[in-house]
């Protein structure tokens, strides 16, 4: 058996849970998969652990699961990495709670003696794609929370004419544009004003960042839509980002926005919900009058 790992840069601090979790693997009788650049970042800190490393996403389909070790972010990356692949992914928190990478590192042991017994349901959240002329992404063309086109040049704003299914929206005089998953609702989606939004309510959130028409608000469309964008500004470039990924478009260029057919699939253990989640990090149910 296999189990593939994936993690950012992480202090000295962390570095016996991550030593913890390889161990963990090794006492299952699998082996360890690691990204090339998290193997360079153990092998910096010292670790005396050996694995084998993986560079392209082709080598990962016959891990048993994968663990992404960091924050929402690092997850979102271990989401870029396996792709269509389809493997079962457990998020690791070494920092704050996450929306996503919701194990605490000290509940480590327990989650991962639950994930080798098959003791778990997969949340599959659904993935958008995007459709362009050019290989900006290389690829790795699809995200799990979101696209966003925002002004590279600070001194400009950008005109974003989108259309839903071939019919006519809203030109949005902004900053740029979010189009969101419902995973991605409590991301940018959610510090630019959007509406949190249910994981399986088969959705695309279109959200503004500052725009300049008071009037313009975010509206949430069916998945199965096809949402295109065409970017226009005084400025020659604005920038695009697939979760993470960030790559230069030029004016007038056309992206075309529509549901992946594959998806992310996240390791749910018992006791673990979205609407928990949504609790502990928001603060709902809480009276914080005081």
């Amino acid at each position: 058996m296999q189990v593939g790992l994936h993690g950012k840069e992480f202090s000295l601090k962390s570095l016996p849970v991550v030593e913890r979790v390889l161990d963990l693997i090794h006492d299952h009788g699998a082996e360890s998969v690691v990204s090339a650049s998290f193997a360079a970042q153990l092998k910096k800190a010292g670790s005396k652990h050996r694995f084998r490393v993986y560079e392209k996403a082709d080598s990962l389909k016959n891990l048993k699961f994968m663990l992404s070790l960091g924050g929402d972010g690092t997850l979102l990356e271990t989401v870029s990495h396996v792709g269509r692949a389809e493997l079962p992914i457990l998020g690791i928190n070494l920092g704050r709670l996450g929306f996503l990478a919701t194990i605490n590192k000290d509940e480590t042991a327990i989650a991962l003696e639950k994930v080798f017994e098959g003791a778990y349901t997969l949340d599959k959240r659904s993935l958008l794609k995007l459709e362009m002329k050019g290989d900006l992404f290389e690829g790795v063309n699809f995200a799990l929370n979101d696209l966003t086109v925002m002004k590279k040049d600070t001194a400009t704003m950008l005109i974003v004419h989108t259309h839903i299914d071939g019919e006519y929206l809203n030109s949005y005089w902004a900053d740029g544009l979010i189009v969101s998953t419902p995973t991605g609702s409590t991301g940018y989606n959610l510090s630019c004003g959007g509406p949190l939004v249910f994981p399986r309510s088969g959705n695309f959130i279109i959200t503004p960042v500052s725009p300049h028409n008071l009037t313009a608000r975010p509206i949430v469309v069916s998945d199965s839509s096809e949402i295109t964008l065409e970017v226009e500004g005084r400025s020659k470039h604005f920038l695009i980002t697939l979760d993470s990924r960030v790559a230069t478009g030029e004016s007038g260029m056309k992206l075309n926005v529509k549901r992946e057919h594959f998806k992310a699939h996240l390791i749910q253990l018992e006791g673990q919900h979205y609407f928990k989640t949504l609790r502990n990090k928001l603060n709902w149910g809480l009276d914080i009058r005081n």
